[in-house]
C-alpha cells in the first residue's frame, strides 16, 4: 500500500460515519442537469467565502453547498492556462446556488468548490481568455499564454502536512478548507486541458483503475457522441502516466514527478514537487475516487491513430505549432496565424463541448463512488 492510499486510524476516526437518512433517489441523472446548468448564471463574482490569498495578494474563493452524505471536491484554475474547468465550476456554482433546499442535487450531495485557485495566472491570462467565447484564439493563445515553470505549479504545491510551511499559500487555503469538511471526500476532480490533443482524455486513480468501468463507458460515450475521438499516448509510467486504454491513463505522481527532474539532473526543480491536489484529498484518509479531466483547446487531427511516442503525426504538429511561435515572436498577427492553422486543418474544440465531457466526468465519478460504496 502507497502513502497515496494508506488509512491511518487517526485519520479514519476523524470521520463518523454519517446516520443513514431516507431521501427519494435522483430521477433525472446527474449528466440530465448539463442543459440547466448551462442555462444558469454565474456565481456572482465576489460571492463566496474567501479561503485565503493568493501570492499577490488577491483572494482565492470558495463555495459550499448542500447537506448531503456524499461530500464532493471540484477544483479548477491549477493551470491558468487551461480556462475551461473555471468556466464550469462558475456555471456550476451558480446553478446550485438557485436550487430550492430540497433538490437532491442538495439532499444527497455536499458541494465543495473552488473554482479558480490561481486568480494571479488567471490575472496574466486574461488577454487570451474572453470570458465568454464559444472557443478560443490560437494566435493569441499561442501569443499570450502563461503558465507556471515546474516545480512552481500550483497542482502540485500542496501542504506535504498539517504543519509545511512551504506550501503556495494559494493551496494553503484550499487544504485548511478541506480539512473543515465533517465527512471524507467521496470524489475530488481536478479539471485540466490540454492546448492540443487528438481528443477528451480522463484520468483516473490508480487506486481505482479495476473499479471504472461505468464511469470509462459514460465518458467515452459522451466524447463519441459529440463527434470526437479519444487521445491515446503510450507514457509508460513517466511522471505517473500510466496508460488504461485509448481515452483514459492513471493521473499523474508528484514522486513520480520528482523523479523525472531528477532523472533530469533538475534536483532543484524535483525538490520543490509537493503532493497533488488529488493526493492531498486522500491523506484525509479515505478510499477518495480521485479524477482529472483533460480537455485540448484545440485538436490535431491524426495524432494518437499509432499511441505513442514516438507518434509522426504529433510531432509533425509539433514543428507546425513551433514554427507559428516563431512568426509570433517576429512579429506575426495572431489572426494570421490563426487563419493558417485553421487552413491546415487544426480545429479549435467548443466550450460547450469541453464543458459537457467535464461534467460527465463529475456525474460519472459520483455515480461510481456510490455504487463502489454500496
Amino acid at each position: 500500500m502507497t502513502e497515496d492510499t494508506a488509512q491511518p486510524r487517526r485519520a479514519r476516526d476523524r470521520y463518523p460515519k454519517p446516520p443513514a437518512e431516507e431521501e427519494p433517489p435522483i430521477e433525472t441523472p446527474p449528466t440530465g442537469q448539463f442543459e440547466r446548468i448551462m442555462a444558469s448564471r454565474d456565481i456572482p463574482a465576489g460571492s463566496g467565502c474567501v479561503l485565503g490569498s493568493s501570492r499577490e495578494g488577491r483572494p482565492v474563493r470558495g463555495y459550499r453547498f448542500g447537506r448531503g452524505r456524499e461530500a464532493v471536491s471540484l477544483l479548477g484554475g491549477c493551470h491558468a492556462d487551461e480556462p475551461v474547468g473555471p468556466r464550469l465550476l462558475r456555471r456550476l456554482a451558480g446553478y446550485l446556488a438557485g436550487l430550492d433546499a430540497d433538490d437532491p442535487m442538495l439532499t444527497r450531495h455536499q458541494w465543495w468548490i473552488i473554482p479558480h485557485i490561481n486568480p494571479d495566472g488567471e490575472c496574466r491570462n486574461a488577454p487570451w481568455q474572453d470570458p465568454d467565447t464559444d472557443a478560443y484564439d490560437l494566435g493569441r493563445y499561442l501569443a499570450l499564454k502563461v503558465r507556471e515553470l515546474p516545480g512552481d505549479d500550483i497542482e502540485f504545491g500542496f501542504p506535504r502536512d498539517a504543519a509545511d510551511p512551504g506550501a503556495r499559500p494559494e493551496n494553503r487555503a484550499a487544504y485548511d478548507w478541506w480539512r473543515t469538511c465533517d465527512r471524507p471526500f467521496a470524489l475530488h476532480v481536478s479539471l485540466h486541458g490540454m492546448g492540443f490533443a487528438a481528443g477528451p482524455f480522463f484520468l483516473i486513480d490508480g487506486a481505482w483503475k479495476k473499479r471504472c468501468e461505468a464511469l470509462k463507458a459514460s465518458c467515452r460515450q459522451c466524447a463519441l457522441g459529440l463527434g470526437y475521438v479519444l487521445h491515446d499516448v503510450e507514457r509508460h509510467g513517466e511522471k505517473g502516466f500510466f496508460r488504461f486504454e485509448r481515452g483514459f491513463a492513471s493521473r499523474p505522481d508528484s514522486r513520480r514527478m520528482a523523479a523525472h527532474f531528477e532523472a533530469l539532473g533538475d534536483s532543484v526543480t524535483a525538490s520543490r514537487f509537493r503532493p497533488s491536489s488529488m493526493e492531498a484529498v486522500r491523506t484525509f484518509g479515505h478510499d477518495t475516487l480521485t479524477l482529472v479531466s483533460e480537455m485540448p483547446l484545440f485538436i490535431l487531427p491524426g495524432v494518437g491513430d499509432r499511441p505513442g511516442p514516438p507518434d509522426p503525426v504529433a510531432e509533425r504538429w509539433k514543428r507546425r505549432l513551433d514554427g507559428w511561435r516563431s512568426e509570433l515572436s517576429a512579429g506575426a498577427a495572431p489572426d494570421a496565424v490563426s487563419a493558417e492553422a485553421s487552413e491546415d486543418g487544426l480545429v479549435a474544440m467548443p466550450v460547450r463541448d469541453q464543458m459537457a465531457l467535464q461534467w460527465t466526468l463529475i456525474a460519472a465519478g459520483l455515480c461510481q463512488a456510490r455504487v463502489s460504496a454500496s
